[in-house]
């Protein structure tokens, strides 16, 4: 595993996590977040994403009961849930996961622990976050992500598989000119 480079140990370091400090997510570790998030790509930069910030244990306590895997947001002192506009970019989905992708990644350099819980297709979790947070019509929720200070450490890994990866065409397991 190449861990050498800054980026790379950023990305080999985000694991998912779901157990968390009472210790607040202060106010510049929030804004540094949002922006990582809206540094994100987005094609023909529409940039459709919308981010509600949440902090209030009572709401916290709704976005918990989304679904099965929810749960997390109720020990998180902080969930942003990811938002997009369906109308502003057909990509909406694509460019709002870059954006959470990034999220993700910021918490890890700044000490955090994150978790992607995914809202969307199932639009019966999408109208449970509409109506908690008030959405217009129009924007739809991606995921949840709720994040703290960890109060757990995983490893940091890699999953590389090489049978997944194909040169020039599928199922060419060997890049070419290798012997």
């Amino acid at each position: 595993m190449v861990t050498d480079n800054q980026a790379l140990g950023l990305i080999f370091s985000r694991r998912s996590i779901r157990n968390f400090t009472t210790e607040e997510v202060s106010a510049a570790e929030i804004q540094a977040l949002l922006e990582a998030g809206m540094a994100a790509p987005s094609a023909r930069d529409r940039r459709p994403w919308e981010f509600v910030v949440v902090t209030d244990a009572g709401i916290r306590e709704q976005l918990a009961q989304t679904h099965q895997f929810s749960g997390v947001a109720r020990k998180a002192p902080l969930v942003i849930v990811v938002c997009g506009h369906q109308e502003v970019a057909p990509h909406w989905v694509q460019d709002c996961s870059a954006a959470t992708e990034n999220i993700l990644l910021a918490a890890v350099g700044l000490g955090l622990g994150a978790v992607w819980v995914g809202v969307h297709p199932a639009i019966v979790r999408e109208n449970h976050i509409r109506q908690i947070l008030g959405l217009p019509v129009g924007v739809r929720p991606l995921c949840l992500i709720p994040i703290g200070h960890p109060d757990e450490e995983k490893q940091a890994r890699t999953r590389f598989e090489a049978a997944h990866v194909h040169y020039e065409r599928f199922g060419q397991q060997e890049p070419p000119g290798a012997d």
